[in-house]
């Protein structure tokens, strides 16, 4: 688990590394323009592990449903050769998905040569909305791809805490089901936030105003990177001994 964690946190700082840096200094400066070729790159790295995110979360539901389900045979099942080839599979994944959009976001033609685009940061949509040639294709590919890279993790993990919460309710001491239940609790709010908000920018259904595709591609790309060590710090005992103890000596003190 914590393997795939310290993956996970790695994945964070890069990805909201892609789009931050830029945001804030925009603020600052208030100089908006990019090149195209630091758009395009942008959105390569930016995509690239966004979807090696999503696989890497489906690769930790796999990881839990072994732990619970298993866990006799969770050693030998997660080898650390197994553990290896996953999260090699799921960066992997994330960048070869990123090349195909890429290319196919490059080739786009553009009206004028300096072109507003209504997001704050570079990103597949918004980009697809100011192109002047057709982009019906490259719509159904975007379609197809975040589906099947998206959607289909999501599946997949829906399908294991399905297994998961069934193996749980055979339980029969209420200490041991909130014990199993509380190894996932982490995890599952992160994939309910990530998954909900990046599924619906990319494969949900169009017609939704501006400001709602922002606040969800504010959600996935920078809130989720944000909260997701808070998430995974108070599942630590450690760490909620050393909060209440602050809150507990703050509360004195006044």
């Amino acid at each position: 688990m914590y393997f795939f964690l310290s993956n996970l946190s790695l994945l964070d700082i890069l990805y909201s590394s892609t789009t931050q840096p830029l945001i804030l200094y925009n603020c600052v400066t208030g100089n908006r323009h990019i090149s195209f070729r630091k758009c395009i790159f942008q959105l390569y790295l930016f995509v690239s592990l966004g979807g090696a995110e999503c696989i890497l979360l489906a690769v930790m539901a796999y990881d839990r449903f072994v732990a619970i389900c298993n866990p006799l045979h969770y050693p030998v099942v997660m080898s650390s050769r197994l553990c290896a080839i996953l999260a090699v599979t799921s960066w992997l994944s994330g960048f070869l998905n990123s090349v195909l959009h890429t290319v196919m976001t490059s080739n786009l033609k553009f009206c004028r040569s300096e072109q507003s685009i209504n997001h704050f940061y570079c990103d597949i949509p918004p980009l697809i909305q100011v192109a002047c040639n057709p982009t019906k294709t490259r719509k159904v590919l975007l379609y197809v791809i975040s589906i099947f890279l998206g959607f289909t993790p999501f599946l997949y993990i829906v399908i294991s805490y399905i297994h998961i919460i069934c193996t749980i309710m055979k339980i029969k001491s209420s200490e041991g089901r909130w014990k199993a239940f509380s190894t996932c609790s982490s995890h599952l709010i992160v994939v309910t936030i990530f998954y909900g908000t990046a599924n619906l920018n990319y494969v949900g259904p169009t017609g939704y105003s501006v400001e709602f595709e922002h606040l969800s591609s504010l959600l996935y790309s920078i809130m989720t990177p944000l909260i997701n060590p808070i998430i995974y710090c108070l599942r630590n005992k450690e760490v909620k001994g050393a909060l209440k103890k602050y809150f507990r000596h703050s509360y004195f003190k006044i």
